[in-house]
């Protein structure tokens, strides 16, 4: 087996925890030379080390976290703990609530948190059901004289309008849907941008000024009551938190849009690609969720929602999330050193045989089957 122990493996809290398996070295040589994708490298440490293990891509290591308790202590039980640092992706969304750490994510995550409840997102029905009309529309056309188009151009533009209508209250128009094209710009090149954070800032400043223009307009019109034929948006309620709240300032309400407009429409449009993929694929599935009850019944609901969670768990939005140890600890009974890096791999989890009987079959009836 390639595991490496002794005075080469990774730090660890002396009574703290047993040290943390890392693959040998040879594992790592062996898939760089077969130049093969970082997923197949994570599959691999997993699968020969178990839900916490450690690899090294350079000379510190890093963790990978797969174990869903793990997961769930690193995500949910200590964040504090575990904090995301990138430079690189602040400079895009600055302070939003991905960003943000600690008791700062706190507050932010339970202001908006309020937005996306059950009822918080029946406020916003009117307005995503618009952009699908609209949207469906436009493939009329398309069929009508057999164009073909991009899937997935069409999800990022669909689901770019229903953010946009539901933070302004207004319907996406094409001169700002083109301003906008600036945050998937900033977005692709985060992960190639210099190290240093003055250069990095550099490398994108034109299109960072198009999205604070875009963002500055979008407030100072919330701000001045203009509310759009959808009514008041999830932009007003960020303005009207800075009336009582004065953390709120302008840099993070701009911070907290653009984090918006940019997670909420990319995961979106993502998850959106893979199930049209996915139903192309099995025929089967989309019968199933059209044969389950009437059109708007709880069965329907229900079966479209477990379609989405099925494509969720074969291709999560977010198929890794970095963190880093920011205090030791002790992680499933392992221990984690301060400083450590560590890749929490949603991907894998989903894809964990032990957790999904035949992981590899899409099956949306894992979701409605008690």
């Amino acid at each position: 087996m390639d595991t490496q122990a002794g005075p080469g493996a990774l730090p660890h809290v002396p009574g703290a925890g047993r040290p943390v398996p890392e693959a040998e070295p040879g594992l790592v040589e062996r898939w760089r030379s077969g130049g093969g994708e970082l997923v197949a490298l994570l599959t691999q440490v997993r699968e020969r080390l178990g839900g916490v293990a450690a690899f090294r891509l350079g000379p510190a290591p890093t963790v990978l976290v797969t174990d869903p308790t793990a997961v769930q202590h690193v995500l949910a039980r200590q964040p504090e703990r575990y904090v995301k640092r990138s430079h690189r992706a602040r400079l895009l969304i600055g302070d939003g609530v991905l960003a943000a750490n600690g008791t700062a994510w706190k507050r932010q995550r339970r202001l908006l948190q309020s937005q996306f409840t059950g009822t918080g997102m029946r406020r916003y029905e009117q307005r995503i059901t618009a952009a699908a009309r609209t949207t469906a529309e436009r493939w009329d056309g398309y069929a009508r004289t057999g164009q073909t188009f991009d899937v997935g151009q069409e999800m990022r533009r669909f689901a770019l309008d229903t953010i946009w209508r539901s933070l302004t209250g207004h319907p996406l128009d094409d001169a700002t849907q083109h301003e906008l094209e600036a945050v998937e710009t900033v977005g692709a090149a985060l992960p190639t941008l210099p190290a240093d954070a003055d250069e990095a800032r550099d490398a994108v400043a034109a299109d960072l000024a198009r999205i604070d223009a875009v963002a500055r307009h979008a407030i100072a019109a919330a701000r001045g009551g203009t509310a759009g034929p959808h009514g008041p948006g999830l932009l007003h309620v960020l303005t009207d938190a800075a009336t009582e709240r004065p953390e709120y300032t302008d840099r993070l309400i701009r911070d907290e849009f653009v984090t918006l407009l940019a997670a909420g429409h990319e995961t979106t449009a993502t998850t959106l690609t893979w199930l049209h993929l996915l139903l192309d694929r099995h025929p089967e599935a989309r019968e199933q969720a059209l044969a389950a009850g009437v059109e708007g019944s709880a069965e329907r609901r229900q079966a479209i929602q477990a379609l989405v969670h099925e494509t969720l768990r074969f291709y999560p939005s977010a198929w890794i999330l970095p963190r880093h140890a920011t205090e030791d600890d002790t992680l499933a009974g392992y221990s984690i050193k301060a400083g450590t890096d560590l890749l929490v791999c949603p991907y894998l989890t989903h894809r964990d045989p032990e957790l999904w009987p035949d992981p590899e079959r899409f099956d949306p009836r894992r979701f409605t089957t008690p």
